[in-house]
């Protein structure tokens, strides 16, 4: 009986709930939103659908980037809105940036292309003229 007792507590579940769901947000310092999307269904029109909830979970050491799928899980009042906390990253992201990162440097490559453009014109317009 003791051997029984001994693999039982070997194997304990923790009894805190746990999430699947995609980050959305990591702009904070150590923390990320995440989205987690469920199924439910209406009681009267009894059709399926999709509900999303966001959760503020703590990431020690800012390693989450947007689109990661992430495993949160709950714990105490870390802050005002975070009470949930990171377990594991189960499938990193593929690494796209958001279009409002990325439309900075492209605005500035994209000036300076046409101004180098502009003066090549101008000087092969001097070269004809001549």
């Amino acid at each position: 009986m003791t051997q029984q007792t001994e693999s039982t507590a070997a194997v304990t579940t923790s009894r805190r709930q746990q999430k699947v769901g995609r980050v959305v947000s990591n702009k904070s310092d150590k923390t990320i939103v995440v989205a987690v999307e469920s199924l439910k269904k209406h009681r009267i029109y009894k059709r399926r659908y999709k509900q999303t909830k966001r959760f503020h979970a703590h990431d020690e050491e800012n390693t989450c980037q947007i689109g990661d799928l992430v495993r949160i899980e709950e714990s105490r009042p870390l802050s005002r809105l975070k009470r949930w906390r990171l377990v594991e990253i189960i499938k990193p992201s593929i690494g796209i940036a958001p279009v409002d990162e990325v439309l900075p440097d492209v605005e500035a490559e994209l000036s300076s292309a046409e101004s180098e453009e502009s003066a090549e014109s101008e000087e092969s317009e001097e070269e004809s003229a001549e």
